[in-house]
């Protein structure tokens, strides 16, 4: 999702040959601009990042790490507003949040995907059915919170989104939920009408915090609007959706310092797991071209058992993974969310994020084979690799759609890959993985940009 702001920055600093040359750096400011601009991030957020990062340089003595240095700290502050980060709770729950935001901009995905966040994080979340005007907003909630294993709160019979702001309310609190999300109506641009509501809404469900979902697509526009809701609303952070469209991605950087309240979560993709909390020096990590391995390692924490992974990882050991664990770890893969969103977060991996289109792994043809062949066999068989004879194969076969030659291939990939994970998982076997990685971090150069110095810590 960085990788045009990645690549601007690598631009810059190449700029810089020589230390205390003031030419250079007058050219990676310049640089630093020209590319900050074409990536859409705002003009006067643009003018105080690189008088910032030049001040800073002179400051430090002209060279590449002062550089960097500066434009990792001048990045930091732009990035950091008054406020909240990520997901705060009430200390009298339940933790209330009304989600505003236009007509399509992503707002009623974007409540699924916050509420599949929190439930990832063990809490309780109702959702409220609030928007009456999109006929099909209930209706998208209701599959929605289907798919996420959330409870929803609507009523096919009311009209008035104030009733059943106040309902959601009640049924929280008796049922002593953590959360409750509600999802307001929005309209393709701001009016009085929209305004009242919300303001009628806001009154009756008293809410600890207010969201606006800006859609990144809209550049510019989703400052301007954001500025708006929060002048005539109030809003206490913005949501970023559909991130990953954003070939630019300079909305990010000048959105809270122009709208002047955090933002809070950015969506990467389609999946209800592509929601990731937004906190700036991370980001900054991430824009340097440095990974993010601190949020990589809490979403992954929020989705893996940790004694499941332990368990798996003495049967790797012994040889004896099976086709059971294989379900189960797809299970826990497909809650990580994008593939291209994981990519990126992993330091010397996150160049490659932006050179491939998202996959979905776990439905991808291969996968979907590989769930076919397994739904053909016994229980025995998929705890017991090893009992799949000829004429198993074949009755497996027949049972699954696949051919023969399909059945072998499979039992031999994954016979394959339990061997060489058994190997890595032996000790000492992942230094050869581990000078791997290290060769391509950095097109085997050192730091995390192809050759730039060390990103400062």
């Amino acid at each position: 999702m960085f990788d045009v702001l990645t690549g601007s920055i690598k631009n810059a600093v190449n700029k810089i040959r020589f230390k205390d040359d003031a030419a250079s750096l007058k050219k990676a400011t310049t640089e630093l601009k020209k590319s900050l601009l074409k990536a859409d991030v705002h003009h006067k957020t643009t003018k105080e990042l690189v008088t910032a990062v030049e001040l800073r340089t002179k400051e430090l003595g002209i060279g590449q790490e002062s550089f960097l240095k500066a434009l990792q700290e001048a990045l930091t502050d732009i990035l950091t507003t008054n406020g909240n980060q990520g997901f705060v709770f009430s200390n009298t729950p339940p933790t209330t949040i009304l989600m505003t935001g236009l007509q399509g901009s992503g707002k009623t995905t974007t409540t699924g995907k916050l509420a599949s966040y929190l439930k990832l994080r063990k809490k309780k979340v109702l959702i409220a059915a609030a928007d009456l005007q999109r006929l099909a907003a209930v209706e998208q909630l209701k599959q929605i919170c289907e798919q996420i294993e959330v409870d929803l709160y609507f009523d096919d019979n009311e009209e008035n989104p104030v009733k059943i702001v106040q309902g959601a309310k009640k049924k929280a609190a008796d049922e002593h939920y953590d959360v409750l999300l509600v999802d307001t109506a929005g309209r393709l641009a701001i009016d009085e009408e929209l305004m009242q509501q919300l303001a009628d809404v806001k009154k009756a469900v008293n809410p600890d915090e207010i969201f606006y979902v800006a859609d990144s697509l809209t550049g510019h526009d989703a400052t301007r609007t954001a500025t708006s809701f929060k002048e005539q609303i109030g809003i206490d952070g913005v949501l970023l959706s559909k991130y990953d469209g954003d070939t630019k991605g300079g909305v990010a950087i000048s959105i809270a310092h122009q709208v002047g309240v955090p933002l809070r979560f950015i969506g990467l993709g389609e999946k209800m797991p592509d929601l990731e909390v937004f906190i700036p020096d991370r980001i900054v990590s991430r824009l340097m071209g440095a990974g993010d391995i601190e949020g990589l390692a809490e979403k992954t924490a929020a989705v893996i058992d940790e004694k499941t992974a332990k368990n798996v990882a003495k049967k790797i050991k012994k040889g004896e993974f099976n086709f059971n664990d294989f379900l189960d770890q797809l299970s826990m893969m497909s809650k990580l969310g994008s593939m291209k969103s994981i990519l990126g977060m992993i330091p010397g991996l996150n160049q490659m994020a932006g050179q491939i289109k998202d996959m979905d792994f776990e439905n991808s043809d291969e996968i979907k084979r590989i769930k076919a062949m397994i739904g053909s066999m016994t229980v025995k068989e998929r705890e017991t690799p090893t009992l799949i004879n000829p004429s198993r194969k074949k009755r497996i076969a027949k049972g699954s759609g696949l051919t023969e030659v399909q059945v072998n291939k499979i039992l031999k990939q994954f016979k394959n890959a339990s061997k060489m994970a058994k190997k890595l998982s032996s000790k000492g076997g992942m230094k050869g993985l581990q000078n791997m990685m290290s060769q391509m971090q950095g097109g085997g150069m050192p730091g995390g940009m192809g050759g730039m110095p060390k990103l400062p810590r």
